[in-house]
């Protein structure tokens, strides 16, 4: 069975990142079960706000916050803000909507505020230290107003206030808070509660309280219920009491909690009344839920739903329940299950006598389900004794529906009601009303006559309250009445037709569409169009556009059919409005609708169209068709617009005359490239006037058509101005070369020279070889634009040479001297190389001047070898103070070719590029090289070792190396793979450092030494320094150290002889490199630290690496440190040399480590030296541990003396957790001492039994009150055999249910059950005594008093847990008792099976009747009926009787007929024949044919025909009974197997049946073979009597044909008159209906072939009579003779034929 109660895991904070220290009251808040507000520290240290949203799936929010605390509003996105004002008493309160960012509020209160919380989403609540104030949000500017003053116990400073409270109408205030007097081992509740009207309080003992407005009676009053836990202080006794403080009904109940036996302690932190499910949850600090009853106070259940402490609770809107949080975060939900709560109630509560009625008030006032029986049995009740306003109640309240069914609503019907008074259906009704809506069947029986009286309003009232369920039933019967009423009902009910239909009727057209796009419904819209468009045009338009956009883009109507209704009643304009709105999304599928549009118009109204087409809405219409209309139409631009064959375009291009020039060119834009190119080829040809638009549209759309084929169209006509125009246009935008040639050459032809001069000079886009080809080829007499492109793309060669050439040499000087001087020493190699003079270039140079320059100068002259050339020019500029490197580069050159003193130039010269220059001199004098690579100092420094190197240089390099300082320098030398490392570093340690004298420089070197990982070399160097220099470097610490460190790791062997000589240097962190791996050097680390002093360090080497206790044991007590007596004190403990440690931490007077030498102390057992230790550590170090371990150290050294000399003293020991210890380990003289000092009676009594001191053990769990005491005390007075005291314990046990079975087990265990059962009678008279007890003596008596128990269980029926005294009985095998206790408890299943199973003890008839009338489990029933067969055969009618309305008939006759005994149940099965059940039917046929009873087998074959009747004739036809025979041709004939029937009838000579079957079956054949068969076996009589009886089927040509030939005339005389009788009479028949006839029938008697009769009969002879001649000839008609079955009323055969007897 489900839970009754559904907890769940909600949240887990821990889960959100949130810090588990942040899970305590204050800190976690949770106002409602909408937010939970953290505050909360980030993973940077700074403070912030966690809010989860729990309704927005638990979406956290974190905001950074320094506000002290904060609180979110339970319903809003608000928060209200706690800090301290700096320079301000008290504290201030901001509260902000987050949502909107705007402040709501900001108070700075006088005074510290301790406790706050939202009552209401717009009032926050203050407590302050001495009064409680409402905050009104709602008020503008508003401040707290002053509530009420904290009294009594919450007055006082030691309160803390944990919950503050109102009513839903804030007339009542509770303030809660704790307390404690005994530093925490119990915690007092105290509580105001205050009266805002009567300005009056009241204080209460208690932890928790709540408000609540809830039902607690079934008049439908609502109660303001105030309930509380209260705890008087000193007591752990609970109680809950529930009370209505609105005094709207005298409610008041007060109710025992017992709280759980492990923990005892426990109290309420949280009290919720659910409103919604009528219960009081309570919630505990450890984690227990209580739930109760609101109306009774019962306890309904206790559950732990957490391990953890809960700190905070608050009631659940949403669900009734409650949420809870604990310590480690986790957030839980608990809410009544509302499905199995009242099933719980019924079948687990058992102990409760009154369960049924707690359960059926929760059904009915909470509407829980699981108790329909109870409905029901509820609802009869009241109905049979007239009380038809309380049964309609009890519908009403049964939210199954169970109770609302069309038979409830005929059963209140068939009441009269009494004159007078209000009939019970509408008792019925009004209740219905009150407690929610009607249903379907309600509502219609309910409006039915409401309607008939015309009460409008009613009807509009109830619909307004949604009180009837609407169905088209209802709408039915209401649209007389009111059609606004109807529509409400059909839309509610979704009868879509019904609805258009209404809103057609009241003229609402608009409705209807949007009525239909919102449910989706399509309805017959084309009829509804027709009608409105011959009415309302400009409405049918309307509608037919919302018809038409339909919903969610689905049309409502077929457009066409819209189109084709309007354009029958020739509406263009409305159809074209509504096309323009329906083909407005322009989607392919609606081309031919577009095309139409357009067609109508241009055919009839062609402005319009035009105007259409100036929308440009559509695309895809037949765009040549409708090109064809515009044409005809005159539309010119839009028939282009509209045409894309070239011969069209062409034709419509000869009218461009009347279009625009901004046309044309547009549309060009629509053209494929060679299309355009065409029209464009027209145009120019058709008029050459055309030569701007053509231009304009080439200019446009060259980059389609091409540029070059627009220039080569325009070449075709020898139009060199529409080139310039049309290249002059693009010019700036293009990038083709050739269309940038073709513009130069088309402005060269044009004569526009300034033109060619700026395209030459400014753009970058032509072919520089084809324009300077061209130039060249066309010598313009102005070389200019020659030389812009010459100079722009550097064929500045070329142009020289053809300056030259051609004698141009002032365009020369010209172009260097004014266009570009960069390319004069281009101009002056080519002028060298066409051997120019010398005077032209010098004297060319000198008129350029500075404004060459110098570099590629310099550089194509020395390529020339020319340099000496250049001589005076570099000198000029030299005078003129250019400090150009390549100036100065030149000179140097020149300078060392001439060998003019160039030593002196490279030192003093700061210009020249010392690269250039030093290259320039290696292979010329290397030292001149070094001169100039020195210079750089540092930029060639590669090239300057290279040089060196290849040179011998070593000494040099070495000095510039020490010199030089450079890290990076140092490393390319030091390279293991330079070949000449060795040389230079010989060098650096013999000349270039010994003559340092520079500090830097030195500390370079070694440094660089040490990169290059150079021990060796480094510690030859550094020793030449530091051991064997003068005293410049020899005291140099880091020189030292380095000394030291670099010995460490290349050459161990020299560190100690360095430690010893030198004095200088860092040692402690020497030393800790020492000790390092890989080193591993300890004793040299030990030295140095001896050398330093540094003593502890020392000893932790010699502790930790050299591992020497005896040394440090020396060492210690040389230094006599306290710091070294710690250390050796700690390692001393950790090789487990307790004693030794202790005494070292004595004389290091240290007490850090006390937690490690109390464990160590404890392994091993010296208590004597840690009472000393510790003792020593309480003036070191202020814990509760060291107390603690202290006290403990005497009990197990046996100084109880000292022990309880201490305790009486100040201490902070944990004398309870010791106590416990002691306990634990068997000591218990001391652990009584512990407890009685702390009066820890539980313990004591614990100590008390194992020392043998019962009677002490007894007082002591006097004091302690606690079952789990009283338990441990009960069973140790067992053992002892001291029952008296046993019996004492025991008392105090029994009065808890969930100890009551411990308690039997140990007695019975023990074998003491006579003193059990006394116990428990003496135990009955307690006014504690409940439902367990009673049942544990009731089982004892089963065990072992059997004789007892039938009396007992008689008396304290309902005081018992019938259930378990039930599996006790079936132990003990009691069976009468066991039968009696389920028929009490309504397990009537139950009971029948047991009464069957041992039936010699437990089975009586009457009993077992009156079990079996309420058994629910069907499958009993046939049990039963085996049972009475088998045992009480004779009452088995009796028992089938009983079961008759709950029992499946054609079960009972299948298992009577395996059993072979239905003539035993016959009286039964025709009682409930009337049901004409097939099993039923064959069972009694059976037995009827079995005992050849065929009158009572007739009566049930013919009032029951529910059978295998075949099967019943194929077995009776064999019958040797006639009459059994007889009864199968029955059965046959209703079966329509005549045939068969008529047959048996035959055989057994039965022709009246035989004859009757036949007429029964309507088929000639059959009647006229039997009227055959009576011919041939000459029964005349019958003869007669079958066409008599089967008249209708028998043909008459048959009947005289057989009378005829077998001499039967006379008796078918009868037969023969009455078919002549019925052939006239339907002849006169058709007489009268053709009397307007008459005189062309008397005009064509004679022609008797010409007379057709309204009714001809088949081949114009008498029916039946073949080709007989009786009737004359055949070609003679027949008239008046009709078809058989048309006798006149008036006549009767009977009165012509009698039939004989046979």
């Amino acid at each position: 069975m489900a839970a009754p109660v559904n907890v769940q895991a909600a949240l887990d904070l821990a889960g959100q990142g949130i810090n588990a220290q942040s899970f305590r009251f204050g800190v976690t808040t949770m106002e409602s079960d909408k937010y939970i507000c953290v505050k909360d520290t980030g993973a940077d240290g700074a403070p912030q706000v966690v809010v989860i949203d729990m309704h927005n799936g638990n979406n956290v929010t974190k905001r950074p916050m320094k506000a002290e605390a904060t609180l979110m509003n339970p319903a809003e996105n608000i928060m209200a803000l706690k800090a301290v004002a700096e320079g301000q008493t008290g504290q201030f309160v901001q509260v902000f909507n987050l949502d909107t960012k705007a402040k709501l509020g900001v108070y700075q209160s006088p005074e510290n505020i301790v406790f706050w919380k939202w009552v209401t989403t717009r009032i926050l609540a203050f407590v302050t230290q001495t009064d409680v104030y409402h905050w009104n949000l709602d008020v503008a500017n508003s401040t707290p107003e002053k509530m009420f003053t904290r009294a009594g116990k919450l007055a006082e400073a030691g309160s803390q206030i944990i919950s503050y409270a109102t009513n839903a109408a804030m007339t009542w205030c509770l303030l809660t808070g704790i307390s404690t007097q005994d530093q925490g081992k119990t915690i007092d509740g105290n509580m105001q509660l205050y009266s805002v009207e009567k300005k009056q309080q009241q204080l209460l003992e208690g932890h928790a309280g709540s408000f609540g407005n809830l039902r607690v009676t079934d008049d439908g009053i609502v109660a303001g219920l105030f309930a509380f836990s209260e705890r008087k202080v000193g007591t752990q006794q609970t109680k809950l009491h529930i009370m209505d403080i609105s005094k709207a009904t005298p409610f008041k109940i007060a109710v025992e909690v017992p709280m759980p036996t492990e923990a005892p302690g426990d109290f309420a932190v949280a009290l919720h009344l659910s409103e919604k499910h009528g219960v009081v949850y309570m919630v505990t600090k450890a984690g227990f839920l209580l739930l109760f009853d609101v109306a009774t106070g019962t306890m309904l259940l206790r559950s732990r739903v957490s391990q953890e402490s809960i700190f905070i609770s608050t009631y659940s809107q949403k669900t009734g329940g409650c949420l809870f949080i604990n310590r480690s975060g986790k957030v839980m939900s608990a809410a009544v299950n509302e499905q199995t709560m009242v099933g719980y109630i019924m079948n687990q509560l058992v102990q409760l006598p009154n369960r049924q009625e707690i359960a059926f008030t929760l059904a009915r006032r909470f509407s829980m389900a699981g108790a329909d029986e109870l409905f029901q049995q509820e609802f009869a009740r009241r109905f049979a004794s007239g009380d038809y306003k309380g049964a309609a109640t009890i519908a009403g309240q049964c939210k199954s529906g169970m109770l609302r069914t069309p038979q409830i609503i005929q059963q209140f019907k068939s009441v009269q009601a009494p004159p007078g008074q209000t009939s019970p259906i509408l008792h019925y009704f009004s209740t219905l009303l009150e407690y929610g809506k009607l249903n379907a069947q309600e509502s219609v029986e309910l409006c039915q006559p409401v309607v008939q009286q015309g009460r409008r309003e009613l009807v509009e009232k109830w619909l307004k309250e949604d009180k009837l369920e609407c169905t088209e039933q209802l709408g039915d019967i209401v649209r007389p009445m009111d059609t606004k009423f109807a529509l409400s009902i059909y839309i509610r009910a979704a009868v879509h037709d019904k609805v258009i239909q209404c809103f057609v009727e009241n003229g609402q057209i608009d409705q209807v569409v949007a009525y239909a796009k919102k449910v989706g419904y399509q309805a017959d819209y084309t009829q509804l169009l027709q009608n409105m468009v011959l009415s309302n045009p400009e409405g049918a338009t309307n509608f037919a556009k919302a018809l038409v956009e339909g919903k969610d883009g689905h049309p409502l109507i077929d457009l066409n059919a819209v189109v084709k209704i309007f354009m029958d009643q020739n509406k263009l304009q409305e159809t074209t409005s509504i096309l323009l709105e329906a083909l407005k999304a322009n989607r392919p599928d609606q081309a031919a609708l577009q095309t139409q549009l357009l067609a109508m118009n241009l055919q009839q109204a062609p402005k319009v169209a035009e105007a259409i087409l100036q929308m440009n809405l559509f695309t895809h219409y037949d765009r040549s068709y409708i090109g064809q209309l515009c044409e005809k139409a005159g539309l010119m631009q839009w028939a282009m617009e509209h045409y894309t064959d070239a011969a069209s375009l062409k034709r419509v291009m000869l009218h461009a005359h009347t279009m625009t020039p901004e046309f044309l060119i547009n549309y060009f834009s629509k053209l494929a490239p060679e299309t355009a190119l065409e029209c464009l080829h027209d145009l120019m040809r058709h008029n050459r006037q055309n030569l701007n638009v053509a231009v304009q549209i080439s200019i446009k759309y060259h980059g389609a058509i091409g540029a070059m084929k627009i220039v080569e169209m325009f070449e075709s006509f020898g139009s060199n101005e529409g080139v310039f125009y049309f290249l002059g246009a693009i010019l700036s935008s293009s990038t083709d070369p050739d269309v940038h040639f073709s513009y130069i050459k088309a402005a060269s032809r044009c004569g526009n020279m300034q033109e060619v001069e700026r395209v030459c000079r400014e753009s970058s886009c032509y072919n520089p070889v084809a324009v300077k080809d061209f130039l060249k080829e066309a010598k313009l007499p102005d070389p200019r634009p020659l030389i812009y492109v010459c100079d722009l793309h550097d064929h500045v060669n070329e142009l020289t040479e053809y300056l030259y050439k051609n004698s141009l040499m002032k365009y020369i000087e010209v172009y260097v001297v004014k266009v570009n001087p960069v390319k004069c020493p281009q101009v002056v190699g080519s002028l060298i190389d066409l051997d120019c003079s010398e005077d032209f270039i010098k004297n060319l140079l000198q008129n350029v001047r500075a404004a060459c320059p110098i570099e590629p100068l310099v550089a194509e002259v020395e390529k020339r070898n020319r340099l000496r050339v250049l001589l005076p020019w570099l000198e000029a500029r030299v005078s003129e103070g250019n400090q150009d490197p390549h100036l100065h580069n030149a000179m140097a050159m020149i300078l060392i070719d001439t060998n003019r003193d160039p030593e002196t130039f490279l030192k003093n010269n700061a210009f020249y590029d010392s690269a250039t220059v030093g290259k320039y001199c290696e292979d010329r004098d290397p030292h001149l090289a070094y001169t100039a690579y020195k210079r750089a100092w540092g930029s060639c420094d590669e090239a300057l070792v290279d040089v060196t190197n290849r040179n011998g240089l070593f000494r040099l390099q070495a000095r510039y190396l020490v010199e030089r300082q450079s890290p990076e320098l140092w490393e390319l030398v030091l390279q293991s793979d330079n070949k000449h490392r060795r040389n230079v570093i010989d060098q650096v340690v013999s000349t270039a450092l010994p003559e340092c004298s520079n500090a830097d420089e030195v500390s370079a070197t070694v440094k660089a030494f040490i990169s290059a990982d150079l021990p060796n070399e480094l510690i030859e160097l550094l020793e030449k320094i530091v051991l064997h220099k003068s005293a410049d470097f020899s005291k140099n610490k880091n020189l030292q150290n380095l000394l030291i460190l670099t010995a460490i790791k290349a050459d161990k062997t020299r560190v100690m002889d360095y430690i010893n000589r030198l004095d200088n240097y860092d040692g402690s962190e020497i030393a800790k490199i020492a000790l390092g791996e890989p080193y591993c050097l300890f004793e040299e680390a030990f030295l140095i630290y001896k050398k330093a002093n540094l003593n502890s360090e020392a000893m932790e080497v010699l502790l930790t690496n050299i591992e020497s206790i005896e040394r440090a044991q020396e060492y210690a007590a040389r230094c006599n440190e306290s710091r070294v007596w710690y250390k050796l004190g700690r390692a001393q403990l950790e090789h487990g040399n307790v004693p030794e440690a202790i005494d070292s931490y004595l004389k290091a007077e240290d007490a850090a480590d006390y937690a490690e030498v109390i464990r160590r102390a404890k392994i091993e057992d010296n208590y004597d030296e840690l009472v000393k230790y510790l003792t020593m550590a309480r003036n070191k170090a202020k814990d509760q541990l060291i107390d603690t371990e202290l006290v403990y150290s005497y009990a197990k050294a046996d100084r109880l003396g000292d022990m309880e000399e201490f305790m009486s003293g100040t201490n902070t020991a944990n004398v309870q957790a010791v106590g416990d210890r002691l306990f634990d380990e068997g000591i218990y003289k001391a652990a009584k001492s512990l407890f009685q000092s702390i009066s820890n009676n539980a313990k004591l009594a614990a100590c008390h039994v194992h020392l043998g001191e019962y009677p002490q053990a007894v007082e002591a769990a006097k004091k302690a009150n606690n079952p789990k005491v009283w338990k441990d005390v009960n069973t140790a007075c067992i053992k002892a055999e001291q029952f008296k005291c046993a019996e004492i314990a025991a008392m105090n046990i029994v009065v808890h249910p969930d100890h009551l079975e411990e308690v039997t087990s140990q007695y019975e265990a023990s074998g003491n059950f006579e003193e059990l059962i006394a116990l428990l009678e003496s135990a009955l008279g307690n006014e504690r005594a409940h439902v367990g007890m009673f049942t544990e003596l009731a089982i004892l008596y089963a065990k072992y008093k059997p004789a007892k128990l039938m009396d007992f269980v008689k008396l304290n029926t309902q005081k018992l847990n019938i259930p378990k005294l039930v599996q006790a009985c079936e132990r003990h095998y009691l069976w009468s008792e066991a039968v009696f206790l389920l028929t009490h408890y309504d397990e009537f299943d139950q009971a029948a099976s047991m009464m069957m199973a041992h039936s010699p003890t437990a089975f009586s008839h009457d009993q077992f009747l009156m079990v079996m009338q309420k058994v629910a489990n069907a499958e009993i029933y046939y049990r039963a009926l085996s049972f009475y067969v088998d045992e009480n055969p004779m009452q088995v009618n009796a028992l089938l009787n009983t079961v008759a309305s709950k029992v499946d008939h054609a079960r009972v006759v299948a298992q009577m007929r395996k059993a072979d005994q239905l003539p035993l149940i016959l009286p039964y099965m025709k009682s409930i024949q009337q049901h004409n059940i097939a099993a039923v039917n064959d069972a009694i046929n059976d037995v009827y044919t079995d005992g050849e009873q065929f009158e009572e087998l007739r009566q049930s074959i013919a009032e029951f025909d529910n059978f295998d009747q075949i099967a019943l004739a194929q077995r009776l036809e064999k019958h040797e009974l006639m009459e059994m025979r007889r009864i199968a041709a029955l059965v046959y004939q209703k079966n329509k197997r005549y045939k068969q029937s008529i047959e048996l009838s035959k055989q057994d000579m039965v022709y009246k049946d035989a004859m009757e079957t036949a007429c029964e079956s309507g088929n000639t054949e059959l009647a006229e073979s039997l009227l055959k068969f009576f011919v041939e076996n000459g029964h005349k009589e019958c003869f007669a009597a079958c066409l008599y009886t089967c008249y209708d089927l028998i043909t008459p040509d048959v009947a005289l044909e057989l009378a005829w030939r077998n001499g039967l005339t006379d008796y078918c005389m009868p037969y023969l008159i009455q078919v002549m009788r019925e052939f006239t009479g339907r002849v006169n028949a058709l007489d009268k209906k053709t009397t307007k006839k008459e005189e062309e029938e008397e005009k064509n008697k004679s022609a008797s072939n010409d007379y057709v009769p309204d009714y001809m009969v088949p081949n114009m002879m008498m029916p039946g009579l073949g080709q007989l001649a009786i009737g004359g000839p055949q070609h003679m008609p027949q008239p008046g003779f009709g078809q058989p079955g048309m006798m006149p009323q008036a006549q009767n055969p009977m009165m012509m034929m009698t039939p004989g007897h046979f």
